[in-house]
């Protein structure tokens, strides 16, 4: 955004008066000092506008202006950030026309200038097969290696997946292992699940239950559904961790809310058990026959539901219809 800063200067004239009650005529007064000369008015230049500017508008939908003040930004400074934020436009068509081969060119730019988004992306579209570029994930790789270098955590992440399916190399669980510890250490919920997954198994890193119990919290304590199942069945089970089934039940709950029919599965056993949680014959039957509806069938379930009450169990069923609505 422009902006214009204008200086001002207030002048005071001082004029001066004869004296009253004099004889004889007073000499003249001296001349007034010359007003000092006023500083010329100065605008100050704008300057480009900021990187965070260019990409506020961006997250805001303003796309017209995030291509706007990128450009200004790549034209007075060559700034590789813009210089992505324009490659990212361009590749998604939104605000202007989708092309992928000018997208290509800023993506080339930036990572040129060392911005590891653009090194990330280039390794993207070897993996899409995008922008012409041949659909390889080895020649993805070295592209993630670069970006994971400069701390790029999806970088990082996607080498584990690389590692462990064995594409663009060969299978190497160990390297997926500390790929995925990396990206986990950075932040990333899918790279803290993988990496509890490989200590749980003991595939690619020596079996580590308490390790894979924390890794798995925090990507449970992150909202990733599957660690959130996975967890609350450590924790119902004591796997690296004290054995807590309230917790666990109010996991399985939570999940559930969410919609994942194994969660409503597991819950429901639990309040027709009344373990970890206040047995509830008729929320047990709703959270069972919901989860069946969405293809999580239990035969100790249903002959469970079977054994209610006729009205308790028609009710469960109004409620797990009305659920799915």
């Amino acid at each position: 955004m422009s902006r214009r800063a204008l200086a001002a200067c207030l002048v005071a004239a001082l004029a001066a008066a004869p004296a009253f009650g004099q004889t004889r005529p007073a000499r003249p007064a001296a001349p007034p000092p010359p007003p000092p000369t006023l500083p010329s008015p100065t605008t100050v230049q704008p300057g480009p506008p900021s990187a965070d500017s260019a990409y506020a508008a961006y997250q805001r939908g303003h796309y017209l202006t995030a291509f706007r003040e990128a450009t200004e930004r790549v034209e007075s400074l060559a700034d590789p950030v813009s210089m992505t934020l324009l490659a990212e436009l361009h590749s998604a068509g939104i605000g202007i026309p989708q092309n992928e081969e000018r997208a290509l060119g800023w993506y080339r730019l930036a990572a040129g200038r060392g911005d590891r988004n653009a090194i990330f992306a280039l390794g993207m579209m070897h993996i899409d097969g995008r922008a012409g570029q041949a659909r390889d994930p080895a020649l993805a790789k070295p592209f993630f290696e670069q970006a994971a270098g400069l701390g790029h955590i999806a970088a990082a992440y996607n080498l584990g997946l690389l590692a462990l399916g064995g594409q663009g190399g060969q299978r190497d669980p160990a390297a997926a292992a500390q790929w995925f510890q990396k990206a986990a250490d950075l932040g990333s919920a899918d790279a803290q699940y993988a990496f509890a997954v490989l200590l749980k198994d003991g595939n690619g890193v020596p079996a580590d239950l308490p390790r894979a119990a924390i890794y798995m919290g925090r990507a449970a304590a992150q909202d990733l559904l599957e660690a959130q199942i996975d967890f609350a069945v450590m924790v119902f089970n004591g796997q690296g961790l004290p054995k807590d089934e309230a917790r666990a039940a109010a996991l399985f709950r939570k999940a559930a809310l969410r919609g994942n029919p194994l969660a409503m599965n597991r819950y429901a056993r639990l309040l027709a058990a009344g373990r970890g949680t206040a047995p509830d014959p008729q929320k047990a039957a709703q959270w069972h026959m919901t989860a069946h509806m969405l293809g999580a069938p239990d035969g100790w379930l249903q002959e469970f539901v079977k054994g209610m009450d006729p009205v308790q169990r028609d009710a469960a069923e109004r409620g797990a219809r009305e659920w799915l609505r």
